[in-house]
């Protein structure tokens, strides 16, 4: 085994994994509030699910996808 073609293959894989998923996501936040089905203000639980079957892995990944920072100063706060 080779573990720097390993390296690049995993960081090649990943690198076009993160790049489509933000892609995707974007386009379903925008078609979502061009439709007002949102207000732009929710965060919406995210789950991601790597599976190399041929190594007998599958792994499941969640977080949130936060359509606004609750953490940012408010305008009104001078």
């Amino acid at each position: 085994m080779d573990e720097e073609t390993l390296n690049l293959s995993i960081r090649k894989f990943l690198k076009a994994v993160g790049i489509n998923s933000q892609r995707e996501i974007e386009r379903a936040v925008a078609k979502a509030a061009a439709a007002n089905s949102i207000s732009g203000t929710e965060s919406f639980p995210a789950k991601m699910t790597l599976e190399i079957a041929g190594l007998n892995l599958k792994v499941e990944f969640s977080g949130d996808i936060a359509l606004q920072n609750d953490n940012r100063p408010s305008s009104d706060m001078a």
